[in-house]
């Protein structure tokens, strides 16, 4: 006699919230300002505002865009301001740091406008797997949004999570 297979997995309660649900599409573009530098390391403003001035900023149109010095020049604050001038017109968002602190802020961002509450009392599995860029920011952000919400909270798949928090009992 076969007996029926059963996939309770299927059949339980658990939900499933996949951080790649969350990603905003767009190009993302980085810009090493060390090409703008005298010698890669020395920031001469009369130089550095005529290279931003003869720039075309048309390529970053829709694009989220992060600026960096791959050298160890020390680059005053006013310098990534007035880069970020040129670019408000075509980027959607300009920050300083590289792809990952890009990701981390772009992540940050969308799950901050979030209404978690919808998951008050659920038993939720943080997908861990992902083909998106999914920085470890955002899985942190994430618990620390859905644990005063949730009955339980694991990470991984439903076949194999690892569990990471359970409301206590009221007693």
């Amino acid at each position: 006699m076969e007996e029926e297979i059963i996939n309770r997995v299927a059949n339980s309660k658990l939900v499933t919230v996949n951080l790649e649900d969350y990603y905003l599409s767009g190009q993302r573009q980085q810009i090493d300002i060390s090409a703008w530098l005298y010698e890669g390391f020395v920031l001469r403003e009369k130089d550095f505002r005529a290279t931003l001035k003869d720039q075309d900023w048309s390529s970053y149109k829709d694009s989220f865009v992060a600026l960096y010095c791959s050298t160890d020049a020390i680059i005053p604050s006013w310098a990534y301001l007035l880069i970020t001038t040129y670019l408000q017109p075509y980027a959607k968002k300009v920050v300083v740091g590289d792809l990952r602190e890009l990701e981390s802020i772009l992540y940050a961002e969308k799950l901050q406008l979030e209404n978690w509450s919808a998951f008050k009392d659920q038993m939720v599995i943080i997908k861990g797997c992902s083909n998106l860029p999914v920085p470890e920011n955002a899985y942190l952000l994430l618990a620390q949004y859905l644990q005063p919400e949730v009955k339980s909270l694991m990470f991984g798949e439903a076949c194999s999570s690892v569990p990471l928090y359970k409301k206590p009992k009221m007693s």
